[in-house]
């Protein structure tokens, strides 16, 4: 599974930014896709993953009432961030899994990162 993320860049603090994860691979259809973030100095952090379907989703407790993790398809999953905050700066990776839980702790396949960088 190849995995790449686009759609990073500089916003200013409340505004919205739609990050895209492009999925390819034989396998795809069979993997989930989840989104981590790193901020400079700190550690790689989960933020959301969906399942392979699209129907089910899971947000770390701090951002799912701002952020909202989707999947258009097998190939396309997406990352809608509100209300953004300067400490949401980060470098923003897609991931994939066939298990459910590694997907949201250790995910086998990991695209290369986006940088979301979030102005006061």
């Amino acid at each position: 599974v190849q995995l790449q993320a686009f759609g990073g860049g500089t916003v200013q603090a409340g505004d919205s930014l739609r990050l895209s994860c492009v999925a390819s691979g034989r396998t795809v259809r069979s993997h989930n896709l989840s989104w981590f973030r790193q901020a400079p100095g700190k550690e790689r952090e989960f933020v959301a993953a969906v399942s392979m379907s699209g129907t089910a989703t899971y947000y770390a407790d701090s951002l799912k009432n701002r952020f909202i993790i989707s999947r258009e398809n097998a190939n396309q999953g997406y990352l809608q961030m509100n209300s953004l905050k300067p400490e949401d700066t980060a470098v923003y990776f897609c991931a994939a899994d066939p298990d459910w839980d590694y997907v949201s702790t250790r995910p086998t396949y990991w695209g290369q990162g986006t940088l979301v960088t979030v102005s006061s």
